[in-house]
């Protein structure tokens, strides 16, 4: 069992991920119990398969899809502590097939990106967040509400209990994105209290929705994002077509044996 800080290149910020390897996947009820007790945002289970890995992804409360901060933080387990001769590796996964390239000090993921379309406000959207949002857009995993500023976003102290009650039809919860500051091209923050994540401190899957709108509305492919959670972390996004590359840096902060 690993915990790497993900997202960052230093210690005791970014996103934390608890990486586990298995010989197999066990039931689903033990896996989520191992999510619940790490309580962190994610834990990552790894089982070897055919020359790379199958990945499944835990919240303390649910398994989810897509997952770019504990994706990243296996990558660098594979490549770093289990077969450090490595350089790429991909991930069997319920979103495909994911590849992650070695890039000097840090990891490039190639993700699927995730479009969105504009949308009314959902109710209580506004009063969960204690903000007038300027647009809002939406697909099937999360709504995103633009803000005006990096400075009303870096303040924000959203209710959680009414943006657990903003997600609806299967939807895993806010994402709150700004033009950036400090020489960001933008930042964001993610609330997903619904899945048992209240603030997620750095978010890969949201980038995938992040990215493609602020490269249309800036007209460029490649980005310097910040995720202004109280820990902080960065990730270079770049768009091309339906795919998105994030580019983020890894910290390992713990490794041990989980008796189970």
């Amino acid at each position: 069992m690993f915990r790497v800080d993900a997202f960052t290149a230093r210690r005791f910020a970014g996103n934390p991920a608890a990486v586990m390897l298995l010989e197999d996947f066990p039931a689903d009820a033990l896996l989520q119990d191992i999510a619940a007790e790490n309580n962190l945002s994610e834990t990552a289970f790894l089982v070897p398969a055919a020359g790379d890995y199958r990945l499944r992804w835990f919240t303390p409360t649910t398994e989810v899809g897509l997952c770019g901060h504990a994706t990243l933080a296996s990558a660098a387990v594979v490549m770093e502590r289990l077969q450090p001769d490595r350089r790429r590796v991909v991930f069997e996964t319920q979103s495909g097939p994911l590849t992650v390239d070695q890039a000097g000090a840090a990891y490039v993921m190639d993700f699927p990106a995730r479009q969105s379309a504009p949308t009314t406000a959902p109710d209580g959207l506004d009063q969960a967040l204690g903000v007038t949002s300027i647009d809002v857009f939406v697909n099937a995993v999360n709504y995103l509400a633009l803000l005006e500023s990096a400075a009303v976003l870096r303040a924000l102290e959203p209710d959680m209990e009414l943006i657990a009650r903003v997600s609806d039809a299967g939807r895993h919860g806010v994402i709150v994105t700004a033009p950036g500051d400090d020489g960001y091209d933008f930042v964001s923050r993610y609330f997903a209290p619904a899945i048992g994540v209240p603030e997620d401190p750095v978010t890969g899957a949201a980038h995938c929705m992040l990215a493609p709108y602020w490269a249309k509305r800036l007209g460029k492919n490649t980005l310097r994002a910040f995720q202004a959670s109280r820990r902080g972390g960065e990730i270079v996004c770049r768009v091309s077509g339906e795919r998105v590359q994030l580019q983020g840096s890894c910290v390992f902060y713990l490794e041990g044996a989980a008796w189970i």
